[in-house]
């Protein structure tokens, strides 16, 4: 992209597409195992809304270093895959409204396009 989109409205704009189409890659910290939520650009994936889905007390939003070290990706470019070891991903059932997702690619001025089975598949995430 032409610029760097750290959220998903920005990335929508530049690409002309709908927010909703935007795949979010939000990392958590669940007592200190890593979780990737992706989720569509037009839902939040708060730590309390995630703890609930999956029945864990202890969740929170992974901070800058959490995020980089098991991504070897910074905040804002994370890309579903690629990473040092396989994550726990889970993937909005939102996005199969769309018949292209798109993701980021490893950097915030990056994203790739892709399809909701493709990124279940990917990613070996569960639908959420």
């Amino acid at each position: 992209m032409p610029e760097k989109a750290r959220t998903a409205a920005l990335a929508a704009e530049q690409l002309g597409i709908e927010v909703g189409a935007i795949a979010n890659s939000l990392i958590f910290d669940a007592d200190g195992a890593r979780l990737l939520v992706m989720t569509s650009g037009r839902h939040r994936g708060t730590p309390q809304k995630v703890a609930t889905l999956l029945g864990i007390a202890g969740m929170r939003r992974a901070d800058p270093d959490f995020v980089r070290l098991h991504t070897g990706q910074a905040i804002g470019g994370v890309a579903p895959i690629g990473h040092p070891e396989p994550i726990g991903t889970l993937v909005d059932i939102e996005l199969a409204r769309y018949s292209e997702v798109w993701a980021a690619a490893g950097h915030p001025s990056t994203v790739f396009p892709t399809s909701y089975a493709e990124l279940l598949r990917i990613t070996s995430g569960t639908a959420a």
